[in-house]
């Protein structure tokens, strides 16, 4: 199994320089690296079509709360709600119309159960929720890639949805104040990725100072998405609204 924990973006440049992936199979070291939307796409394609099992975690929400689709007429079916949300299409446009019904940001039930930080459509992660769900998700279900756990499918590439503060929350670690300028959150990343090295992810000396340098966590958000997956029972919300594994 390949594990890939994916730090995403979805700025209006296809999210380019800003995307990080770091990538991790358990008889290699891991690697990091830099990707606009495009290239993750064809990361995730090419993955698909070999005989290993590959597993990305990103870190954008991937659908939206049932009493959003109620209160818009939609049906309550994942790929009804993504294909509805394209038809906006872009992130503002599709905002736009959200709160033509309603200003309220309701949460998922993922997002209680996760302790996310914010709703999909909030004003600081609605571009990544549309952009991951309208750019990423739907050519990927189209293309036969698995999605879970809405659109599961026989494909050696699953694409799951992760959620770096919550894992840093289960996992007992610093869940904020690791990023910005100065000693302090340097101080924190740092304690960040040396306990994620004692969790079993072999980062090497390189990539330490690399991720401890990053101002902005990008690249130790990525690392915090190749812990195991947390596996549950999925509720019946969850196959429409998507879950945080």
């Amino acid at each position: 199994m390949h594990i890939h924990g994916v730090d995403f973006s979805g700025a209006d440049n296809g999210g380019l320089h800003k995307i990080r992936v770091a990538s991790w199979k358990s008889t290699s070291e891991v690697s990091v690296e830099r990707a606009d939307r495009s290239a993750l796409m064809r990361m995730i394609l090419s993955s698909a079509k070999g005989h290993d099992h590959h597993l990305w975690r990103v870190d954008a929400a991937c659908g939206i709360p049932m009493s959003t689709l109620r209160a818009h007429g939609i049906e309550a079916n994942w790929l009804a709600a993504a294909r509805w949300s394209a038809q906006s299409g872009s992130p503002r446009a599709w905002r736009t119309q959200l709160r033509l019904i309603s200003r309220e940001e309701p949460r998922r039930v993922t997002d209680a159960e996760a302790r996310t930080p914010m709703a999909p459509m909030n004003l600081r992660c609605f571009k990544a929720t549309w952009t991951f769900m309208c750019e990423v998700l739907l050519p990927l279900h189209e293309a036969g890639v698995s999605i879970a756990p809405m659109a599961l499918a026989d494909s050696t590439a699953t694409v799951c949805e992760g959620n770096s503060t919550s894992v840093l929350h289960r996992l007992g670690f610093p869940a904020r104040g690791y990023k910005g300028e100065g000693e302090p959150p340097a101080r924190v990343r740092a304690l960040i990725a040396r306990r994620l090295e004692e969790a079993g992810i072999p980062i090497t000396a390189s990539l330490m100072q690399q991720a401890i340098a990053d101002t902005e966590g990008d690249i130790l958000d990525a690392l915090i998405l190749l812990t195991p997956p947390v596996h549950s029972v999925v509720p019946v919300e969850g196959a429409v609204e998507g879950w945080v594994y």
